[in-house]
């Protein structure tokens, strides 16, 4: 499947991947040489919000390493990819990890938890990234540090990585059926009562972040998760679906809670800012289930009803101006999901072992996100924002963040996938205008092919340290299996 597209290695130089952009119809605004922060890489820029400035505008995205002790406490890979955030030079490490406001809400059993039983957990991972940051690059005065709050809902497996306990916000005539839930059976979806507890699950958690010295939580609402899944939720009754102002209002009243109890502490939402109708594996690449009978198109957030394989960011715009309105300081803004339509979320030429080979070239994917971030961001230019779907374009990664960043479609952009193989590469980019190229991420997938299989995740193919583990075997093991 790898063959069907010209991959960015393969793309030499910068008139080359400009070249191949003009091939797909796509365009991207691209430097021809990655610029220092002597010679005013607008990467090196400082980013000035709520009275904090922001040392750079590299940020890290928070990522799920499926590898925390059961009760959510940080194991040594766990601190170690703390670590590597930290000391990775840049200055917006947006949320560091997933971590769940209750246990039901995991979406694996070894994902950290934001609860009291973890606040020593919590404290050790944010001393470990100060701690590398203040060794390897410097003042951490500048350094923002943010915790990401989660539910995971539908994709809830708190207890075996085998099983899952979905708790939903509305039946979704095609995603029940792949967790598990009888269109019949309501008992997994969350009452009103249930989620004004929750509520306050959300807010016990953000105590805990600012207590520990956390500037900010993130509210995640993206990837199918359960705050996701609520702003398409449609054709739920009471107060927390069917309009628009019903189903944003479970993200805003838990704004509006947080603001009440813990004033001064900032507050961010990573938002899936469009989202697409599922796709499932075809004979050769992933294709959209058959949607006609399903029109209009009620499932979605960001999604054209008539035809949900287009972004309509009509809704999501309106959702980010309530936000700024609300007092949101900034927004991260991902696509998508993993679990069912990941080429959106994250574009990659080699799938994860349970996906599907991508039905695009993973160029095109990069472009659809890069250029909704600039739409958002023409639209509601008073809001911070973050940018995602940097990682598959690779040696030309850097060259075009500087230029986004300098043509103002973005404030600030967002490393995931690339920090787990090249976590310099802010500190290297900005001190001396080179990526090193044999560890660069060329997007195996393997870091999600792990925890799908239960496994921790991490760069297998590139960081020697994964590589020398017995979870590699394991990893390789149980992708022939899936390739049988």
């Amino acid at each position: 499947m790898s063959n069907r597209f010209i991959k960015v290695a393969q793309l030499k130089t910068v008139d080359a991947f400009r070249d191949r952009l003009s091939e797909l119809g796509l365009s991207l605004p691209c430097d021809d040489t990655i610029l220092t922060r002597e010679q005013g890489s607008p990467m090196a820029a400082l980013l000035e919000t709520e009275g904090f400035t922001i040392g750079n505008r590299w940020c890290i995205h928070p990522m799920e390493g499926w590898d925390a002790n059961t009760d959510g406490s940080p194991t040594e890979f766990t601190i170690r990819r703390w670590e590597n955030f930290g000391r990775s030079g840049a200055k917006l490490i947006w949320g560091g990890e997933a971590a769940a406001v209750q246990e039901d809400g995991r979406a694996n059993p070894n994902q950290t938890l934001g609860t009291e039983s973890n606040r020593f957990g919590l404290e050790r991972l944010y001393d470990s990234l100060v701690s590398a940051h203040k060794n390897e690059v410097g003042d951490p005065a500048d350094l923002m540090i943010g915790l990401q709050l989660t539910h995971s809902g539908r994709y809830s497996r708190p207890n075996q990585k085998q099983i899952a306990e979905p708790r939903i916000a509305y039946h979704h005539p095609i995603l029940d059926a792949r967790v598990g839930i009888d269109s019949n059976d309501d008992s997994a979806i969350w009452t009103d009562a249930e989620l004004y507890q929750l509520m306050e699950k959300f807010v016990a958690s953000a105590k805990i972040a600012q207590q520990l010295g956390f500037h900010f939580v993130d509210v995640k609402c993206c990837h199918g998760y359960l705050l996701h899944e609520f702003l398409s939720a449609r054709t739920r009754t009471g107060e927390f679906g069917g309009d628009f102002e019903g189903r944003t209002r479970l993200l805003l009243t838990i704004i509006r809670r947080i603001q009440q109890e813990c004033p001064g502490l900032m507050i961010g939402v990573r938002l899936s800012v469009f989202d697409l109708i599922p796709f499932r594996a075809g004979l050769e690449a992933g294709e959209p289930i058959d949607f006609q009978d399903l029109l209009p198109y009620e499932y979605g957030f960001g999604v054209n009803p008539e035809n949900p394989l287009e972004m309509d960011l009509s809704e999501p715009i309106r959702l980010i101006k309530l936000l700024r309105e609300s007092g949101v300081f900034s927004v991260n803004l991902s696509a998508g999901s993993p679990y069912y339509n990941p080429h959106i979320q994250r574009p990659a030429i080699f799938p994860p072992s349970d996906g599907y080979p991508p039905p695009e070239d993973p160029l095109v994917g990069v472009v659809r996100q890069i250029e909704a971030v600039r739409d958002v961001k023409k639209a509601v230019p008073e809001m911070m924002m973050v940018g995602t779907g940097y990682t598959y374009l690779q040696e030309y990664l850097p060259l075009v963040a500087q230029a986004a960043v300098r043509a103002g479609w973005v404030d600030s952009v967002g490393l995931g996938r690339m920090v787990l193989s090249l976590p310099e590469l802010p500190q290297t980019t900005l001190a001396e205008g080179t990526m090193p190229r044999k560890k660069i991420c060329r997007t195996f997938s393997d870091c999600t092919s792990a925890p799908r299989n239960g496994i921790i995740s991490g760069c297998y193919p590139l960081d020697p340290f994964y590589k020398s583990l017995p979870e590699h075997q394991q990893l390789k093991d149980a992708k022939s299996a899936a390739a049988k």
